[in-house]
């Protein structure tokens, strides 16, 4: 009994000793080698898992407790909204020494106006991916998708923001619209869009394109380069109504039983060579000043990755909509359930 006891004790310790990490990020938008090679420098290993929006983020969070995990990654509007409910945790910088190496363009924007709580993690855009061996008009505008010939073969991001987003551009109004009228203006022009909706859908969207489910859709760009990589034929387009920008942000959630852990790995996903591989794997633009130095010629003048100015005409980065939240709310269930 005395052996049992002992042994038991030791698996305990061990346990109790275990250096680990919980991370819950967008599907598709981390390398496993990142992931080995942290643990393989720091011995801190990884538990990670997914989700598709950030609404289906902040309902688990909400739901389950923020201490589940230690690393989430939020977008631009859901930190500002986290971080007002006192969901996330106040950084401590000194433990970040490779902060040093973020552009600064993309440091103190509105939504954490002295990064207190969040980390650039990558930015991007919300354009259009369509297949060029299946569609023959020329594709430039948001307004292409409510082309008749497209019934039942369009994707749209399962995104409330973003797919309001993207009528309220065609209306002429702002995608971070407060006001109910413009809502529900937005929300009438989406229905007349609903015959060509084949799926609601951002968990792996690449793969849709590739096996020519839909003919077109909006996506993420950094599906639309790694769609493209695979197929030519698939290509993205900043349309001219104005893509929708985004900054993914590393926060670390209230309640995170592991945060020197957090914070360490924070910190090697802002070294250059690592946000290099990030960037070049995923196709997403790197926050990184010195990643971009270090970039293959291919990934640096993508402009599926990195757009220049002409492409980012009339587009906007997403900001918290705050009251009007609801308004939103109630338009995407009549939506989802028409």
């Amino acid at each position: 009994m005395k052996l049992i006891f002992i042994f038991m004790s030791l698996v305990l310790t061990l346990f109790a000793n275990e250096k680990v990490l919980y991370v819950y990020n967008w599907s598709e938008y981390m390398p496993d080698s990142v992931l080995k090679n942290f643990t393989k420098e720091t011995g801190i290993k990884v538990k990670y898992s997914t989700y598709d929006s950030n609404e289906a983020m902040y309902a688990k969070i909400k739901t389950i407790g923020s201490s589940s995990y230690d690393v989430i990654v939020p977008s631009t509007y859901y930190v500002n909204k986290m971080s007002k409910e006192n969901l996330l945790v106040k950084l401590d910088k000194s433990k970040l020494p490779n902060y040093k190496n973020l552009d600064k363009k993309l440091l103190s924007r509105p939504f954490d106006p002295n990064n207190d709580y969040s980390i650039p993690y990558v930015w991007g855009s919300t354009g259009i991916s369509y297949n060029a061996n299946l569609v023959s008009e020329k594709i430039d505008s948001w307004k292409n998708l409510w082309s008749p010939e497209y019934k039942n073969s369009i994707l749209l991001n399962d995104d409330m923001r973003e797919v309001f987003g993207i009528a309220l551009k065609i209306l002429g109004y702002s995608s971070n619209s407060t006001n109910p009228k413009e809502i529900e203006e937005a929300y009438n022009k989406l229905k007349e869009l609903l015959p060509n909706v084949k799926m609601f859908y951002s968990e792996s969207q690449k793969q849709v394109y590739l096996n020519e489910e839909v003919k077109l859709g909006m996506n993420f760009n950094g599906e639309g380069f790694m769609a493209n990589e695979e197929n030519e034929a698939i290509k993205y387009i900043y349309p001219k109504e104005g893509a929708l920008l985004w900054i993914d942000s590393l926060v670390i959630p209230k309640g995170a039983k592991n945060i020197d852990n957090a914070l360490a790995f924070i910190n090697y996903l802002l070294k250059p060579e690592v946000s290099k591989i990030i960037s070049e794997e995923i196709g997403y633009a790197s926050p990184n000043a010195k990643t971009l130095e270090l970039l293959d010629e291919k990934t640096r003048n993508n402009r599926m990755i990195y757009p220049n100015e002409e492409d980012l005409i009339n587009s906007e980065l997403q900001l918290d909509v705050g009251e009007a939240l609801p308004v939103y709310e109630k338009y995407w269930e009549k939506l989802k359930t028409n």
